[in-house]
């Protein structure tokens, strides 16, 4: 059962449901899981006379990582609901206000990860490589990354020397041509547009996590390894670098990060968008004994200070938006009589997100 099933809507003063034993049984050792509780705190202005509110959620597809344990809200919404996102299975809520009044709502979420390792050294590539029906759709283009012109020639020349590698070599090659060429702007507005024409439009190709990993994917898919973005927030400070974790106020902590897939293993996690990121705000050469370990550490596996939301491109919010499709669903999103508000604002919006970790029966803030 999908832990989506779980999550309830529930009114003010309402405690989050338990979590089945014999569905956590199913995920790795408890004592290897941390615990926490990711809050929006929305207050929408008070002009016009209709106010509509999305927000993000934590992914309910439990994982060897991620395990989601369920939501509640509060507050002044005429009507909120928690839904998926048309045709998918990604978490999200909605509230609506008519008229005039405070415009307000809490969203908590109990969420519990645990660090994610692949083992790469003893994958063996099988004889014959099958990609899953479900998986091709990974392979194709999309608005934001089309497969075609600049891009493929470039993954062909990246892999020119390694037609004979099978996919894990090739992800690898690309994965470090992508640290080795790309820039982290920390000047980008929110995590980057994630538009790879766009990047590669930049003789630096520069950009924050939505361009950098966009890169790595595209360039995966090119070369024909499926490949996605998936799109979340840190939670933690990270034990990997100081630059790679918040704490406390997490208003402006979403990130993105990159999986590829291989047959006979399945996802495989990565982030180049991390190690540059690492090296602009350190300033460190490449070559830097302390990026060539965050980059063997970053192929294969994920810190998890940092939860996942969904791995959609080309989101339609349903619910009456008049934003049609977004590049990706990352920031609350909320429409006053039918304008959006800056997501990147969070004061202008406003809103603020908060971490806090769950430790006994308490929270650490």
């Amino acid at each position: 059962m999908k832990r989506r099933d779980f999550i309830k809507l529930i009114g003010a003063g309402a405690t989050l449901l338990p979590t089945a034993p014999s569905i956590f049984a199913q995920t790795t050792s408890p004592t290897k899981w941390r615990s926490y509780r990711l809050s929006y705190q929305v207050t929408l202005p008070a002009t016009g006379k209709n106010a509509r509110l999305w927000l993000p959620l934590p992914d309910t597809n439990d994982t060897l990582y991620q395990f989601t344990q369920g939501s509640v809200w509060s507050g002044s919404a005429k009507s909120a609901k928690f839904y998926t996102l048309p045709q998918t299975d990604f978490p999200a809520f909605h509230a609506e206000w008519n008229g005039n009044g405070e415009r307000q709502v809490t969203v908590s979420s109990i969420v519990k990860t645990a660090d994610r390792q692949v083992d790469l050294h003893s994958y063996h590539a099988p004889a014959k490589a099958v990609i899953p029906d479900n998986i091709k759709r990974f392979l194709q283009s999309t608005q934001q990354i089309p497969l075609d012109g600049i891009l493929r020639q470039t993954a062909s020349s990246i892999i020119k020397d390694s037609n004979k590698s099978h996919p894990l070599q090739k992800a690898r090659i690309i994965y470090d041509w992508v640290i080795d060429n790309a820039n982290y702007d920390k000047s980008v507005r929110g995590r980057g547009k994630g538009d790879v024409k766009l990047v590669m439009a930049n003789e630096s190709l520069s950009g924050k996590c939505a361009d950098i990993n966009a890169l790595f994917v595209g360039l995966a898919r090119a070369s024909g390894i499926p490949a996605r973005h998936q799109y979340g927030i840190r939670i933690n400070e990270s034990a990997l670098n100081k630059n790679l974790g918040k704490f406390g106020d997490i208003s402006t902590a979403q990130h993105c990060r990159a999986e590829f897939y291989l047959a006979g293993l399945g996802w495989v996690p990565a982030d180049p968008a991390d190690v540059c990121e690492v090296i602009a705000l350190e300033g460190l050469p490449r070559n830097h004994d302390q990026v060539n370990a965050l980059r063997e550490k970053l192929f294969g596996a994920w810190e998890m200070n940092w939860v996942a939301f969904n791995h959609g491109e080309n989101i339609t919010l349903g619910q009456n938006s008049h934003a049609g499709k977004v590049p990706f669903f990352l920031y609350p999103h909320a429409e006053i009589d039918g304008q959006q508000l800056d997501s990147l604002d969070p004061q202008a919006f406003s809103y603020k997100i908060i971490s806090a970790a769950l430790v006994g029966t308490g929270a650490k803030l």
